[in-house]
This record gives C-alpha cells, sequence and structure tokens, in this order.
C-alpha cells in the first residue's frame, strides 16, 4: 500500500504564471498542481518561478509541475523550488530513472510525482515507479497520443482508445507493484459531467488515491465520485467487525468472505475517512 496519501480525491492544476489563482484553487480543491509547463507560457516562465519562491501556501497540499529533464527550463524550474518551501515536485514526460534522479540530485527531499505521458515512458513504466525518490504515478493521455502521432485519444462517447486504456493500466500496474499511490488523469472536456464522474468513479474503485482537474468545477464531480455510498461504507464496516470474531474465509451476509475483501472493505472505510 502507497504510504504517499493527498489531503483528499481532487487536485487542481493552477498556471504558474498566475499566481492570483493559487490560493483559490487551493482553497476549493484538496491539492493544487502549479503548472510550469503546458499551462505556462514560456514567455513568462521566469516571472512564474520567483511566483512560486513567493507563495505562502501550506506546503503539504501544493505540487510544483517542473518541465522535462534534459531541458534548460527543467533546471531553472529545480532552482525555483529549491529556493521556496515546496517539495513535492510533480515531473512531465518522465521517461526511465534517469529522468528522476535529475530532480532528487538537487532536491533529495523531493516527493515526485512522475508524470507517464509519452510512448517511451509507458514502456518503462516500471523501472520509473521503482525509482528511489518517487512517490506516485501519474499519467496522460494527449501528449500520449501526440507522440504516436495521432490525433485524439476518445472516441465520440469520450471514453479512451485502446492504446491510451493500456497505458492507463500500464502505468496503475507498475505503480502498485513497487507501492506506490496512483493519480488518474485529466478530464479535458469540463462540461462532460457524466463522462468525468464514471471515470472518477472508476478510478475510485480501482485504488486510485485522486483524479487530477483542470477547472474548479470538476472538484465537487471528483470528491463525490471517491466518497463510498452509505450502503457500502456499511458493509465496509459490519463486514470488518465480523472479520476481528473469525478467522480465515467465513460466511458474511450470504457470501463466502476472505483476506482480499477485507482489505477491499478497509480501503472502502479510508476512502470514506479521507
Amino acid at each position: 500500500m502507497s504510504t504517499w496519501i493527498p489531503a483528499g480525491p481532487a487536485l487542481l492544476f493552477a498556471p504558474a504564471d498566475r499566481p492570483e489563482f493559487f490560493a483559490k484553487a487551493a482553497d476549493r480543491a484538496d491539492l493544487v498542481i502549479i503548472d510550469l509547463e503546458d499551462g505556462c507560457r514560456p514567455a513568462n516562465r521566469e516571472s512564474a518561478r520567483e511566483g512560486i519562491r513567493l507563495a505562502t501556501l501550506d506546503p503539504s497540499r501544493v505540487i510544483i509541475r517542473v518541465n522535462p529533464a534534459g531541458t534548460s527550463d527543467h533546471v531553472a524550474d529545480l532552482a525555483a523550488v529549491a529556493g521556496s518551501p515546496f517539495r513535492q515536485v510533480m515531473l512531465s514526460k518522465t521517461e526511465g530513472a534517469a529522468d528522476v534522479e535529475s530532480v532528487t540530485r538537487v532536491l533529495p527531499d523531493a516527493a515526485v510525482i512522475a508524470l507517464v505521458e509519452t510512448p517511451l515512458g509507458v514502456l518503462r513504466a516500471e523501472e520509473i515507479a521503482a525509482a528511489e525518490g518517487v512517490v506516485a504515478l501519474f499519467w496522460g493521455a494527449e501528449d500520449l497520443v501526440a507522440g504516436l502521432g495521432g490525433t485524439t485519444s476518445r472516441f465520440a462517447d469520450t471514453t479512451y482508445r485502446d492504446v491510451p486504456r493500456f497505458a492507463r493500466a500500464q502505468v496503475q500496474l507498475a505503480a502498485a507493484a513497487h507501492g506506490k499511490a496512483s493519480l488518474d488523469s485529466v478530464h479535458v472536456d469540463i462540461g462532460d459531467i457524466d463522462g468525468l464522474r464514471a471515470e472518477a468513479e472508476d478510478a475510485a474503485a480501482l485504488g486510485y488515491v485522486g483524479t487530477c482537474c483542470i477547472h474548479p468545477s470538476q472538484v465537487s464531480v471528483i470528491r463525490e465520485s471517491y466518497r463510498p455510498s452509505d450502503e457500502d461504507l456499511d458493509f465496509a464496516r459490519q463486514l470488518l467487525a465480523a472479520a476481528e470474531h473469525n478467522d480465515g474465509a467465513f460466511s458474511f451476509n450470504g457470501r463466502m468472505v476472505d483476506a482480499p475483501l477485507f482489505r477491499q472493505a478497509q480501503a472502502i472505510v479510508q476512502r470514506a475517512q479521507s
């Protein structure tokens, strides 16, 4: 089980060159991801870095997304983070353990959220998950499809095409195999509330610790989707109470239950408390 658990399941991106949005995003979401990469205009990155150094947000609720390893922006981004109180770093386009080391070499105490969003990154997901300093993996569909030479990650009904679905599974399995947390990708169609809800409910059911989003209106949908229903929570609590008086497999409410179901019940209770 992962030891990195965010304050809640809704993580909201905020452009690094709009410091007036930082506190608002932090107030509305469980964590704010201050974005120095795609969400920040290149011409504004220098001033954005100064804004990060001056920010007074709670470091436990802030992630700084930095530019990919091997770029001049990456080096400057890490220098800015080093001069700030923030140590949760999302590394864009992570493609291997060496990329992670480029962060931890500068910030030995960094908690790295590796963003896996390229074909090579997906194929090396296990290497990335095993890298020292990585606490979570996050996958991205749009850069992945661009890297394939494709044009869209989704079908007309807004569900993912097969390759993004494979990448999502590959990245989560690698994270779980190495005891790291998983964050689910953004739903870029802000108006598609039903699609977002379906994806967030699926993510919660599969053990993701959170879903990232790009608009404040998506936060409440994500939170509701991760919150267990009263019926599921009641069942989980009853099952765990019964397990205290039974060893191994036993019959509960007409079902045969055993250790895997106990762990699932524990996960439900834990989500209700977050």
